[in-house]
């Protein structure tokens, strides 16, 4: 039998309430679809883990850190302080990504294979808690079984470290190697954009499809993305 897992709070208003917070040591995996809130999510996480004491690395493969910034502002969020004391620090991959491509090009390799060992190098040798967002753009043509191997190497390396990680997904790769990334990791949440189908009206939920060592719920948690984040709410309807 596992021993007991200490915890690590997520960062959302609601939410520590109903699974605890994260696992420490574990991957947790965020889906969704695009504006769902999964940057917003990765973001609450890690500010709450910097300001916890925890040294902090989100890793962005798509945007740079005066995007994450700009989008922390609107939420009222100073990460400043933060970032100058190095609890939290943001990695953009997009650049280095995009650099590596044109050099694979200009030497004549036309199908650029994606590849996670080159987060992994990325990761500093303190980190305890891990932000990456998204994996989508490093697994460009990759098969089943590349992914799966990559992914297994990650998730392997991470719990080996000892590090608290949250690795969001983007739609499309998600509905390519949902199934696959699901079954490496120790926790999983999707968030969702649906139609009630008592109200009709549009609504945000979240599922906990999966989070070991946990009491999780089996029904959809409703919640908004307001001036502040992202909060669970107890009566959605109102």
């Amino acid at each position: 039998m596992e021993r007991r897992i200490s915890r690590t709070g997520t960062g959302i208003k609601g939410l520590d309430d109903i699974i605890g917070g994260y696992p420490q040591g574990r991957s947790i995996l965020v889906t969704g679809d695009p504006g769902s809130g999964k940057t917003i999510m990765g973001l609450q996480f890690a500010i709450q883990s910097a300001r916890s004491g925890l040294k902090t690395i989100y890793i962005t493969t798509e945007e740079d850190e005066t995007d994450l910034r700009i989008q922390c502002a609107s939420l009222g969020w100073d990460i400043t302080d933060l970032l100058e004391s190095g609890k939290l620090s943001i990695i953009g991959l997009s650049a280095m990504r995009a650099r590596l491509t044109e050099a694979e090009i200009s030497i004549g390799i036309e199908s650029v294979k994606g590849n996670l060992r080159k987060i992994l190098a990325e990761i500093p040798d303190d980190t305890e808690v891990l932000i990456i967002d998204s994996i989508g753009s490093h697994t460009e043509k990759l098969t089943t079984d590349e992914f799966r191997d990559q992914f297994d190497l990650l998730i392997y390396e991470l719990k080996k470290r000892d590090i608290t990680a949250m690795i969001i997904l983007d739609s499309a790769t998600s509905e390519e190697f949902n199934d696959i990334a699901l079954y490496s990791v120790y926790g999983a949440i999707r968030l969702i954009k649906r139609e009630n189908p008592y109200t009709g009206r549009r609504e945000r939920v979240m599922d906990i499809i999966k989070m070991r060592s946990t009491r999780t719920p089996i029904e959809f948690i409703p919640y908004i993305i307001s001036d502040s984040g992202l909060e669970v709410i107890e009566n959605p309807e109102e």
